[in-house]
């Protein structure tokens, strides 16, 4: 409908934050104060990113001119024009239906289903008292970061601005830095059995082909 309004939609700003966060936390189920705080990093990146969403365009208002001079016929101000991505690249149409949020949509769900079968090893190792070391820890060791990182970076490429631009090295800046403590605390715990573990998995990044150790190498024995 042409009549309704494109920003300002607070309540959708409040809905969509508070339905992606606890999405997002009954995937990660935070635990640990330092999981609280990686938490609620996230949520900030989700509240910067739906308030732009839909309640003030700040970045639009920012890059108006220069969009309303680059891109004469974009309606800077529409719903349409904060897909800034398919507007740059001069494509025409409905923007949902483009390359870069189709591509959005793959990011961001693949980091949930991510996070989801990362918590489901991680929970039954620490029940055991051993190194988790299968599904997805058996391909990178971070999977839980990972997958942040991976919706994080959905998000920009669905709906960029200037804000979540800055935010999102400083959360993967975090993140690694998260991951450092905990494998610090992992070889106190583990020993040679984390060692030999993280000698032969990628911390974030998964190699193209499996390691010649199994998973079976990093457990203690």
């Amino acid at each position: 409908m042409t009549d309704t309004p494109a920003y300002g939609l607070w309540v959708l700003v409040a809905f969509n934050t508070v339905v992606f966060a606890l999405f997002a936390l009954s995937f990660a189920r935070p635990r640990s104060p330092r999981d609280w705080r990686a938490f609620s990093a996230f949520t900030a990146f989700l509240v910067a990113l739906f308030t732009e969403m839909y309640g003030f365009p700040l970045t639009l208002y920012l890059l108006s001119g220069w969009l309303q001079r680059r891109y004469p016929d974009l309606n800077v101000f529409s719903h349409d024009a904060g897909h800034l991505w398919w507007a740059m690249l001069g494509q025409r149409g409905d923007p949902h239906l483009g390359l870069p949020h189709l591509l959005s949509y793959l990011l961001i769900g693949g980091g949930f289903w991510l996070v989801a079968a990362a918590w489901d090893v991680l929970y039954r190792a620490q029940r055991e008292g051993r190194v988790a070391t299968s599904g997805p820890y058996a391909r990178v060791r971070h999977p839980q970061y990972a997958s942040f990182i991976l919706i994080l970076l959905g998000f920009l490429v669905q709906w960029p601005t200037l804000l979540t631009l800055l935010m999102f090295p400083v959360l993967v800046v975090m993140y690694l830095r998260l991951a450092r403590r905990e494998e610090a605390e992992a070889r106190q715990v583990f020993g040679e059995a984390y060692a030999r573990y993280a000698a032969t998995t990628p911390a974030f990044f998964p190699a193209l082909r499996r390691p010649g150790q199994t998973g079976r190498a990093g457990r203690p024995g």
